[in-house]
């Protein structure tokens, strides 16, 4: 494990509010994109002075910390020709999904996702809101079984899509790289010394990872995944049964830690119950690696570590995990 002690406490800062709004000209969805919070999790028992802060990704205007990558995804393609030319295609567990429907409706440009057929309720009817056209595909094959639909659509019909390719895409991690990293180095006044984030793409981890440890080689990144290949968290990859990213570095972590779906689900309820927080299932699995990570520390060690939470409960609702019928 690796410890480090710092000798400045300052509060993360959260952007100020002006009083009355500054005239500028018009603003685009996309605009909006970045610049969330970082809350404060108190857990019982941990030393007081380790600080565990959240970063509150589903302050997003689409709802998720995928609308990061996706307005990458989306500008690149754009200043190469590609898009509105042709309609956006990609695979997707149903958070950049979104964030692609959303950017598309408002960009002008066709959208279709390949979609395990298990994703949430929710996320199909956001989809459906945004027009956003859906391949479901098959559920216990899970995101892999979407990528190689989506493969067979892009090399089928290339004259009709632009395969966006999330998991392959260097936007991915460099939306991170230039936004994620900056903000959270900014907003603990560079103290942060632990980053814990879950691998999905795993271009959250990949990009903020790297600008951080370009600040400071000794702050620890902190992978998360399930524990198994047949797991009930959405969003996360188990990677030793998954296909891997090409996104990713394994040697960039520092560690990975595994977590029970079940854990994920307690602690998903803890957050809303005890905190306020209602979020979603991978942020609950985060929440139990920073946890597990911040209860190691002993008594006078000093630490500040960022978990990221990608998205809110407001599209698992219908999962009946906070009460009420599945």
């Amino acid at each position: 494990m690796i410890m480090r002690i710092v000798t400045r406490h300052a509060a993360a800062t959260l952007p100020a509010v002006a009083s009355t709004p500054t005239p500028g000209p018009p603003r685009s969805i996309a605009d909006l994109i970045g610049g969330t919070p970082l809350l404060p999790l108190r857990f019982p028992g941990l030393v007081s002075t380790v600080r565990v802060l959240a970063k509150a990704e589903w302050l997003n205007p689409g709802g998720s910390v995928k609308d990061r990558a996706a307005r990458a995804i989306v500008l690149d393609a754009e200043r190469q020709g590609q898009l509105p030319a042709k309609r956006l295609l990609d695979a997707s567990s149903g958070n950049t999904a979104i964030a692609y429907a959303m950017l598309g409706a408002a960009r002008g440009f066709g959208v279709t996702i390949c979609l395990p057929a298990n994703a949430s309720e929710e996320r199909k009817a956001l989809l459906r809101a945004y027009g956003a056209e859906v391949v479901e595909t098959d559920p216990l094959e899970g995101s892999d079984g979407a990528i190689r639909q989506a493969r067979r659509l892009a090399a089928e019909e290339p004259r009709l899509y632009y395969y966006a390719d999330q998991y392959g895409n260097p936007a991915n991690a460099r939306a991170h790289y230039e936004t994620t990293g900056p903000e959270i180095w900014q907003d603990t006044a560079g103290e942060v010394t632990h980053l814990v984030a879950g691998l999905g793409t795993t271009g959250t981890i990949m990009g903020t990872g790297r600008h951080l440890k370009e600040r400071d080689p000794g702050i620890e990144l902190i992978a998360v995944e399930p524990d198994d290949g047949f797991h009930g968290i959405e969003g996360l990859k188990h990677l030793p049964t998954s296909i891997i990213p090409p996104i990713y570095d394994a040697s960039l972590p520092d560690r990975t830690l595994r977590v029970r779906t079940e854990e994920a689900y307690d602690m998903t309820r803890q957050l809303a119950r005890d905190f306020g927080l209602l979020v979603g299932l991978s942020s609950g699995a985060a929440a139990v690696a920073a946890r597990r990570v911040a209860s190691e520390f002993p008594e006078l060690a000093a630490a500040c570590l960022v978990v990221i939470f990608p998205d809110g409960a407001d599209r698992y609702l219908s999962l009946g995990l906070w009460g009420g019928t599945p």
